[in-house]
């Protein structure tokens, strides 16, 4: 047996010793989940590994790095960028993903004006926990409804749909970095007193041992307040929000995997009780603009959310989302979680048995949803086929009366037309918006023989920019089945799908759409994480080198290099 080998073997004997064997997976079929992405990245590891306390994350991670080891450290796997798993095999050291769904847990400070989110906490846990307080955490739609994490939200400077919220970000964190001599150093800004000792500070942590006296109130922030009055700025030749912007950049904020993140302390918000949402249709893109613009100055306070989809996002997320508005609907997103995880067991099940054709789950689901009644309202579909362009409005009961007012003389009947709708008739409007972010996805898995692959960007355009709709070239165009629309329209972010013909090359295809938006001035990605799709700057490359100068925590991020101490490619 060879000196690797026994090594190998002597580190996977430690890590059990340290979480259970159990919970070091090895084998393919069981590391599967973790190493593949929820839309894209796919690689292998030496193992995965699922402590259970902070204390065991420690020790891993401790372990490790003392081995030399890569550490990928995953929360839900929700990413759409790959970010957070291993990408292929071109790693110059063996990689260690370690799961942190395991380590949940929050603790309230000041009634609930901020809390404590341990590593494996979901947004929906916190918007659970905080609701019994009239409060809730910085994003409630989307995300929260398949498991995202919120540690996974301030790492990657996450978006989300409430503008007046802003990207996740906190600068308040408790967190390990590793040392250019490659020494595991536990840092805490979190504002709460603990040990000085790593095991007894994250014991005592978790727990939630801590007392009234040993929470400090600092001027840190706990979330992005000056958001408002950046995105307010229509003028302005920059984004509002994107994942390269400097200025949202703060240690575990950003950091991308590139810290060991154990806490975050983030800022929660009064609830809502009363908002009235508004349907908008309209065929002129300048329109829209006109009423982006207007909503965002004209009031005391901005918009809660403006979510725009294009007719054609309309069109396929009716025809591929409709079972996914039913399931959250009838079961709750209380239960969505568990249901999603459900199908990504089967999903892995199914593709260990080479009799079953591949996406089984989805081609039942879509068989499923064919037999259901539109979940849209019929007022809805009625817009469908009058408007190209689609707005979901929502508003505080404060500002509503004079957003009705302005609609009705904006949208004159030729530019456009809008209603009000109903509680249930917003609630249908917003899942139906969900519901596109994975239709194409859908369409792929059961169109697969007539389809080629996806492009998916995740833009960020300027906030004075008045020709925001997309024209392709013809090639461009050529090469493209369906086209995707659908964003955060107030704050100019969009995500655009492209299903591809058959044999069309996504990453030509994706390189050829990233240079018009460049030369447009568009940022990307808006709100997600470089995983390994995008290219990060001199900027943010350099900020990766500050976290981990050794690279050995989640390495070739924004597609730098993967070597040991940032060696370049080949050397």
């Amino acid at each position: 047996m060879t000196e690797p080998t026994l090594h190998a073997d002597r580190l996977l004997v430690l890590l059990r010793q340290i979480v259970g064997t159990p919970h070091v997976l090895v084998a393919p079929h069981a590391t599967a989940r973790y190493t593949r992405g929820y839309r894209f990245g796919a690689g292998k590891v030496r193992a995965v590994v699922r402590p259970r306390t902070l204390v065991e994350f420690w020790r891993v991670a401790e372990l490790c790095v003392a081995a030399d080891q890569i550490l990928i450290v995953q929360a839900a796997n929700t990413g759409l960028t790959g970010g957070s798993t291993p990408d292929g095999e071109t790693y110059d050291r063996p990689v260690i993903l370690v799961s942190t769904r395991r380590l949940r847990g929050v603790h309230l400070l000041g009634g609930g004006r901020q809390a404590i989110c341990l590593p494996g906490t979901t947004l929906h846990k916190l918007e659970t926990v905080l609701a019994r307080h009239g409060r809730e955490p910085h994003s409630v739609i989307g995300s929260s409804c398949i498991g995202a994490s919120v540690l996974g939200g301030i790492s990657n400077n996450s978006g989300g749909a409430l503008v007046q919220r802003g990207p996740a970000y906190t600068e308040m964190a408790l967190f390990a970095r590793v040392t250019p001599d490659r020494r595991l150093e536990l840092v805490n800004h979190l504002g709460v007193v603990l040990d000085p000792d790593p095991v007894r500070a994250l014991e005592r942590l978790e727990r939630g041992a801590f007392s009234a006296g040993e929470i400090h109130w600092p001027d840190a922030q706990g979330h992005d307040s000056t958001y408002i009055d950046h995105v307010r700025a229509i003028d302005a030749q920059t984004p509002a929000r994107f994942n390269q912007d400097e200025r949202r950049w703060f240690e575990a904020s950003g950091c991308a995997g590139k810290l060991i993140v154990f806490a975050v302390r983030v800022d929660s918000f009064p609830a809502e009780k009363e908002s009235r949402v508004f349907y908008v249709g309209t065929s002129g893109t300048g329109t829209l603009e006109d009423l982006r613009r207007h909503l965002l100055t004209a009031y005391d306070e901005v918009p809660i959310a403006g979510e725009y989809m294009h007719r054609d996002a309309f069109r396929i997320a009716e025809a591929y989302g409709r079972d996914t508005v039913a399931l959250i609907r009838y079961a709750g997103t209380r239960n969505i979680p568990r249901l999603f995880a459900a199908k990504a067991w089967l999903d892995d099940l199914c593709r260990r048995i080479p009799l079953l054709p591949e996406h089984l789950t989805d081609r039942v689901l879509q068989l499923i949803g064919r037999f259901l009644p539109h979940q849209i309202p019929e007022k809805m579909r009625v817009f469908e086929t009058r408007f190209a362009h689609h707005l979901i409005l929502r508003v505080s009961s404060r500002i509503a009366a004079q957003v009705e007012a302005d609609l009705g003389a904006i949208l004159d009947g030729e530019a456009g037309d809008w209603f009000a709708c109903t509680q249930e008739e917003g609630t249908r409007a917003f899942l139906h918006r969900f519901a596109a972010a994975g239709a194409a996805l859908r369409y792929r898995a059961v169109n697969g023989k007539t389809s080629g692959p996806i492009v998916a960007l995740d833009i960020a355009l300027r906030r004075n920019d008045r020709s925001w709709f997309e024209t392709l070239p013809d090639a461009l165009d050529g090469k493209i089945i369906e086209k995707l629309y659908y964003g955060h329209f107030l704050c100019h972010v969009l995500h655009q799908d492209y299903i591809l013909k058959p044999g069309i090359s996504a990453e030509e295809t994706e390189h050829e759409m990233l240079a018009l938006l460049d030369a447009r001035g568009a940022r990307y990605p808006a709100e997600h994480n470089l995983g390994h799709i995008y290219t990060a700057d001199a900027a943010m490359a350099d900020h990766y080198r500050d976290l981990d100068p050794c690279n050995c925590l989640n390495p070739g991020i924004g597609k730098t290099t993967k070597r040991k101490n940032w060696k370049a490619e080949g050397v």
